[in-house]
């Protein structure tokens, strides 16, 4: 098995024949040398490491098949939702078919939250059920995307590349 830090070294032709004997068939005609390099990166990690988890590759496999979504908050008519925003509490009935609020029906939790606030807001987020991604302005969401993009394997730092 060939060291990762010998990809570097290596001109197109073994690129090529690194890349045939890895992954079967030839280079992409357009693929550029640092971008074969990323993907034989990966393809030797696989090997060595083994690859992705079968938890995660049937998961993969489901969203790829769009059966997976993001789950969303599901409310049972009659509950009640209370928020306090500049000193005022608000109370929201869960009805059937929509929301109860200052003795009207609405739709969305968005569109009180809106009416509440004055601004675009998500209104699961505004009640408080989905947890804020940039609860402190912002800071640990940006930190922890630095990480995660630091832990991605080169594959996906491509492909990343690829689509800017």
């Amino acid at each position: 098995m060939i060291p990762l830090a010998d990809l570097e070294a290596m001109d197109r032709a073994g690129l090529a024949c690194l890349w045939k004997d890895l992954i079967g068939g030839s280079v992409p005609v357009r693929m550029s040398q640092p971008m074969q390099r990323r993907f034989l990166a990966f393809e030797l990690q696989a090997k060595t490491e083994g690859g992705l988890s079968a938890a995660l590759r049937a998961r993969l496999d489901r969203i790829a098949a769009g059966e997976e979504r993001k789950p969303s908050p599901t409310l049972q008519p009659g509950a009640r939702l209370l928020r306090e925003w500049n000193g005022t509490t608000h109370v929201v009935d869960v009805l059937p078919d929509g929301f109860l609020w200052n003795g009207a029906c609405h739709r969305s939790l968005s569109a009180i939250a809106r009416a509440i606030t004055g601004a675009r807001w998500s209104g699961p987020r505004f009640f408080g059920l989905v947890r804020a991604a940039y609860a402190d302005g912002g800071q640990n969401a940006k930190s922890k995307a630095r990480k995660r993009q630091a832990q991605r394997p080169p594959i996906a730092k491509a492909k990343r590349e690829r689509a800017a």
